[in-house]
């Protein structure tokens, strides 16, 4: 089945204007990815999918269409110099300065979950016996509702986890029958998992001490990232810090670049 011109431009245009993806040079992708649902479901072409899509006032075809196309490639320890950041530069600062013993952290782009139960190893581990003392919750947001589902559970494969310290994967996760592992309780509730579209308003209760956003902006053009980067600006604390992955840039020059992939809100 393949995806005519026009379709594809109707496609990519509403998923550019609605979530900041820019497919338009990825039809290819965009039919191989989608093809077979699309069968599935019941059409025998795009065009009658889409247009059922469309007026799918729910929203739940167009989730599923985005759970298909966007790619949810992640691991733990994935970029290790941001949490080398963490741990020897960020957080011994927050202890010291931060008399409210209270961090807002915020996965922008969680995926499955690495990302947020990784930070939340790191603070565990760093703080040990002072961390009852810390409230610490980090926000997990996507755009996949399919990926939140399985970063809820907690649950990954032994690959998934091999690039931990082996004391880690003793510590912070259990085995299960079937071969995978699952994150301890303790650590999954340190995590708070909400669908967020980050082409909306940002209108959480709090401001942050830290956004990661890595590896998601490579999607967006230029003027969409740089919109983004503004919005991040405008709901961080003083003194806060953005993650962003290492092939990713922003010029916002609000921030002050600390090293390649972590920059500051002054």
């Amino acid at each position: 089945m393949t995806i005519n011109t026009e379709d594809f431009v109707r496609l990519t245009s509403f998923i550019k204007q609605k979530y900041g993806i820019d497919l338009i040079n990825k039809q290819q992708l965009v039919q191989s990815r989608l093809a077979l649902y699309v069968k599935q479901s019941g059409y025998d072409n795009f065009t009658a999918f889409l247009d059922a899509a469309f007026a799918d006032r729910s929203g739940v075809e167009v989730a599923n269409i985005i759970n298909r196309l966007t790619t949810n490639h992640t691991y733990f320890n994935r970029e290790s110099q941001h949490f080398e950041h963490l741990v020897k530069y960020f957080l011994p600062k927050k202890e010291k300065e931060n008399l409210s013993h209270q961090l807002c952290i915020w996965s922008a782009g969680c995926s499955y979950g690495n990302e947020p139960y990784n930070v939340a190893m790191f603070i565990d581990d760093y703080f040990g016996f002072r961390k009852p003392a810390w409230d610490c919750k980090i926000l997990a947001t996507d755009i996949s509702l399919n990926a939140l589902e399985k970063a809820k559970k907690g649950i990954y494969s032994a690959s998934s986890i091999k690039e931990l310290p082996e004391a880690w994967q003793k510590k912070y996760f259990t085995r299960l029958p079937d071969g995978n592992y699952q994150v301890v309780p303790k650590i999954r509730q340190e995590v708070v998992f909400r669908y967020h579209n980050l082409m909306e308003p940002i209108a959480f209760k709090k401001t942050f001490d830290l956004i990661l956003c890595r590896n998601v902006m490579i999607y967006f053009d230029e003027p969409t990232r740089e919109h983004l980067s503004q919005r991040f600006y405008d709901n961080m604390n003083h003194d806060s810090f953005l993650y962003i992955g290492h092939t990713e840039i922003i010029s916002n020059n609000k921030f002050e670049r600390v090293v390649p992939a972590i920059y500051r809100k002054p």
